[in-house]
């Protein structure tokens, strides 16, 4: 770090907290009004710690994307026409910009990591080539997406506000991972804000057009860095839809009547769609999958040689999809409830631990308390559930199989850890009630009295 992030951020971090404060009024109520600040301020400190530690010990991706953005800016301060070419190009090298994009390893239109590059030129653009504003301006698109989150999540469940902030905002790995000057932080601020246009505009109708367009811009930018999310979450926020509007048919008739068609329907957009992803990235055609996760496992096993033990084997992968199937079940234990506190080798492990052990308590209390087929069927009667655990383990099972250590599947599964703690928290919340309702009238009169 430089003396101009010392000279800078502070004038930056307050110029955020000002709009903050201007801004606070008209997207919170008397209830999540108090979450504002401390949830922005985590992801403040996340990205500034990420760098800190990045800079210091790791070294890796965050340095790099700086490191490009950095081209992009001096490229604007020789020539606004090329500056402004490395911003919005198609990935075709003009004589124009050639003298850059030979400088960028990840220049090209095929590369995953140009549109964070884009992101980090503006970024320094906008904070003059100063690493720790380029990555507080990350954590406030990451938060803006999570705050449109959190506020579905808390109008869907509004008693569980205060739990669901936890788990949207102040899981380590989630503000750590999610907040500074990587993928994962425009991942899951555009993962916050789908999710809220898809609630927004297909389930309440209201604004349509503009929900169109947000959903639109944030399938968008997962699409330009991680497909594999878009493909784990379209099914199960169709089936989500579907579920929301057949509820809402008042007559039985003619809700089991309706049912098959909106099925049909929603399954048809969520396989189109998903088609369409796929079809655009010849890595994730379905007849390509389990080559892929099986080429992208062996790599990440190599690197977790050099981790200090921090790789794990759930069985070998045969690079097909019957192959992924068989390891379904370890990679969900994996993805949502590893590294176990005995496996932790170092304090980003150890974290993650703790994470995965409250994950497990929890999951484990709730079955318990209400009994696995009760849970079953409120998972199944209320549509954000299904979305959210059916997303969580889709997802678990496509990074459990992938990651080959915990170093990085710290990292790939954390778009599913808010879903998935607010559904256990949402769940909670519903068969609480059904305990409530199960008991003999005498008691509940006892209770009250």
């Amino acid at each position: 770090m430089k003396l101009n992030d010392f000279l800078l951020t502070p004038i930056y971090l307050g110029i955020l907290y000002a709009l903050a404060y201007a801004i606070r009024p008209s997207i919170t109520n008397i209830y999540t009004k108090r979450y504002f600040i401390p949830a922005l301020s985590a992801k403040l400190v996340g990205a500034l710690v990420l760098g800190i530690l990045y800079h210091t010990i790791y070294g890796g991706d965050t340095n790099n994307y700086f490191h490009h953005g950095e081209i992009i800016y001096n490229a604007f301060s020789k020539s606004f026409s090329a500056g402004l070419e490395l911003l919005t190009t198609d990935g075709t090298i003009t004589p124009n910009i050639a003298p850059y994009a030979s400088q960028m390893a990840w220049f090209g239109k095929g590369s995953n990591e140009y549109f964070v590059v884009r992101m980090a030129g503006l970024g320094a653009v906008l904070g003059f080539n100063t690493y720790s504003v380029t990555a507080i301006f990350f954590a406030f698109l990451s938060f803006s997406g999570m705050w449109a989150m959190y506020m579905t999540f808390a109008k869907i469940c509004p008693q569980a506000y205060q739990k669901l902030a936890v788990a949207v905002f102040f899981l380590p790995s989630v503000f750590f991972w999610g907040s500074g000057l990587l993928k994962d932080s425009l991942c899951i601020g555009a993962l916050g804000w789908l999710f809220y246009a898809f609630y927004r505009g297909a389930i309440e109708k209201k604004n349509i057009v503009k929900c169109v367009i947000i959903g639109a811009v944030a399938a968008s930018v997962i699409f330009s860095m991680k497909v594999y999310i878009l493909l784990a979450f379209l099914p199960p926020a169709a089936l989500w839809v579907f579920n929301e509007n057949t509820q809402r048919i008042r007559s039985n008739v003619v809700r089991w009547v309706a049912k098959p068609f909106f099925l049909l329907a929603g399954t048809a957009v969520a396989v189109y769609a998903m088609g369409a992803v796929a079809a655009s990235d010849a890595r994730f055609n379905l007849d390509k999958i389990g080559e892929q996760s099986k080429i992208t496992a062996t790599y990440l096993q190599g690197v977790s040689q050099q981790e200090n033990g921090s790789g794990y084997n759930i069985g070998e992968q045969d690079g097909t999809i019957g192959g992924m199937a068989k390891l379904a079940p370890q990679a969900i234990i994996v993805a949502l409830f590893r590294p176990f506190l005995w496996e932790a080798r170092n304090p980003t492990m150890a974290l993650s631990a703790l994470e995965s052990a409250y994950f497990l308590i929890l999951t484990v209390r709730i079955i318990f308390r209400v009994g696995f087929i009760k849970a079953l069927r409120a998972i199944t009667s209320t549509p954000v559930l299904t979305l959210c655990f059916v997303f969580s383990l889709i997802f678990a099972i496509s990074v459990g199989i992938s990651s080959g250590n915990f170093g990085t599947l710290v990292r790939y599964k954390i778009p599913l850890m808010p879903f998935y703690l607010a559904g256990l928290y949402i769940l909670e919340s519903v068969t609480q009630s059904m305990i409530a309702h199960s008991r003999p009238v005498s008691a509940r009169k006892a209770q009250l009295a």
